[in-house]
């Protein structure tokens, strides 16, 4: 077992235990956090559901992203992870969710935000914490790490 599955697990555990329900809001992991806690039997008791909201529209038209944040910030930034994590759990209602925003690459990258750049946010509708992290230039190894770094970040959020 990898540990992208045994963290996932873990979440499981956790939230079925506290009765929480869990979504995502995704754009750079393409809902590979989502598929990640739904290759584990029993999920569904647990997972809602998430959006993979690659176009601005979609984060502002279903996470209720603000336009001014999108054009001031960008999609891949602080305000803008933080408001997709807080959408996501009303949009989907749920206990929590986890949201990202990223250059996965190869391409798309700036010397502001240069590829490997993922915002990564957790939430519970009304508080939220969010980090950023600077993994590599290999797409799909970003989309892993990034996955692996939300549920972290999840872990760490529903434990305090």
């Amino acid at each position: 077992m990898d540990k992208t599955e045994e963290t996932a697990k873990e979440i499981l555990e956790i939230f079925k235990a506290n009765g929480w329900t869990l979504s995502t809001a995704e754009s750079c992991t393409g809902g590979n956090i989502a598929h990640n806690i739904t290759l584990i039997p029993g999920s569904s008791s647990i997972f809602n559901g998430g959006v993979v909201s690659y176009a601005n529209e979609v984060k502002m038209n279903i996470l209720g992203v603000k336009s001014e944040d999108l054009e001031r910030e960008g999609a891949v930034s602080r305000p803008v992870v933080e408001q997709m994590a807080k959408g996501a759990t009303k949009a989907l209602n749920t206990t929590f969710a986890v949201a990202t925003s990223g250059v996965a690459g190869p391409g798309g990258g700036s010397a502001e935000k240069p590829v490997g750049t993922v915002w990564i946010a957790a939430s519970n509708g009304t508080e939220v914490i969010s980090r950023k992290y600077l993994f590599g230039q290999e797409r799909k190894e970003n989309i892993e790490k990034a996955t692996l770094q939300a549920f972290f970040l999840l872990k760490e959020f529903v434990k305090k």
